[in-house]
């Protein structure tokens, strides 16, 4: 780990750790294939994990399959380094059932690019569909005793302004009259994916729809709003939203990311599906007053011209679920959790 990452959020695996105390020791001697262990969700997931081998001795191991491995371990030498941590090359759309035995396959990925999503929709689709079929087919190779399926709270579709917060049970879907729907409906018909093959090859397979996050190692360059305000005011720039600011979102952290799902995979029942977010709504534009104002930006501006993306409205999670059934909790809001990135990307008062 990165001496930032170990300064920076060192007290975020001091919780991740401690709120999966009586859980980790069920990983011990385990084997783990995961796939997109190299984006934003699979680091945490890493750093997590690799954490809590340190402090409990656990002697797990885990594949994760990358691209480029030689990439990653010059981003991330201390998890490319980390004992029991083997990077696989190959390609989520390519890569052959292993005959190695795992206990678990957490299937996270996914590039999440509106630029591919808008621009290649059907590669964005059949990345999405085919990558699940593969690593579905792995886990059935393997046995594994559980699969993880990373999916997202997109395959709710539009969410209706008069629903606060979208439940698991809602039955709404993307517009399939619009190429930006892709990814969210690729990500329904891989949770189809996974009801068939759990229905026919008998496996354990729990599925965790997330919303929108915040935290270090979050790109602060790519589409999210979140992280482009956060860039412009470390730059003293004004902060710019390009559409009205209506639409409505919530992050949740991403140190409680890495605790929920782990969390997930090490209590849930077989079958179960749970939203991932947070439940603490704010429209763009008061999010950009937020960072404007805890970041020191110079201020913020509303162009308001029309909204391109795929959802203009609210995208909001019931959390109620996974809070109730296994106990998990939101512990850094909003406005902490934009500091914190800020600080991580060299951000100081």
């Amino acid at each position: 780990m990165a001496e930032c990452m170990r300064l920076a959020v060192a007290s975020d695996l001091d919780m991740v750790c401690a709120a999966l105390s009586a859980d980790w020791p069920t990983l011990a001697g385990k084997r783990i294939f995961m796939t997109g262990g190299t984006g934003f969700i699979g680091r945490w997931m890493l750093h997590a994990l690799a954490d809590a081998d340190r402090r409990h001795r656990l002697g797990v191991t885990i594949d994760v399959l990358t691209r480029d491995a030689d990439a990653f371990a010059r981003r991330e030498p201390e998890l490319a380094a980390a004992k029991g941590f083997r990077f696989v090359r190959g390609d989520v759309l390519a890569f052959d059932p292993s005959s190695a035995r795992y206990d678990y396959v957490l299937h996270a990925a996914t590039d999440a690019s509106a630029d591919l999503n808008d621009n290649d929709p059907l590669k964005m689709f059949e990345t999405i569909v085919e990558g699940t079929r593969r690593a579905l087919d792995l886990a059935v190779a393997c046995k594994a005793k559980r699969f993880f399926f990373f999916s997202s709270g997109a395959v709710y579709g539009a969410q209706p302004w008069q629903l606060t917060h979208v439940p698991e049970t809602y039955a709404g879907a993307p517009d399939l009259t619009t190429h930006r729907s892709a990814y969210g409906e690729g990500k329904r018909a891989a949770e189809m994916l996974c009801t068939i093959y759990a229905r026919q090859h008998g496996l354990d397979i729990v599925n965790a729809r997330i919303f929108a996050l915040l935290g270090p190692l979050l790109s602060l360059d790519i589409h999210f709003a979140a992280g482009n305000f956060i860039r412009d005011a470390m730059a003293g720039k004004t902060i710019i939203v390009e559409g009205a600011g209506k639409a409505v979102r919530s992050y949740l952290y991403a140190a409680d990311l890495a605790a929920w799902l782990w969390t997930i995979l090490l209590r849930a029942p077989a079958g179960a599906i749970y939203n991932v977010g947070s439940e603490e709504s704010v429209s763009i534009a008061e999010l950009a007053e937020r960072v404007a104002r805890l970041l020191n930006a110079p201020g913020f501006e509303i162009l308001g011209r029309e909204d391109p993306g795929w959802n203009p409205g609210r995208y909001v999670p019931s959390t109620e679920r996974v809070r109730t059934e296994l106990g998990v909790a939101q512990t850094v809001g909003l406005d902490e959790a934009i500091v914190r990135t800020a600080q991580w990307n060299g951000w100081s008062e």
